[in-house]
């Protein structure tokens, strides 16, 4: 394994939306971004 290996991706989203998810799941990849370069684990 990969120690410290953190994956954002669309299997996070509780419901399956009815557009393009591209969008959606690069918000998603830009906010878990935004919280490990702040330091906010969970």
């Amino acid at each position: 394994g990969v120690k410290g290996l953190r994956i954002a991706d669309a299997s996070i989203m509780p419901n399956i939306v009815r557009a393009n998810p591209n969008v959606t799941t690069i918000m998603i990849g830009e906010k878990i971004a935004d919280w490990i370069k702040d330091g906010i684990d969970k």
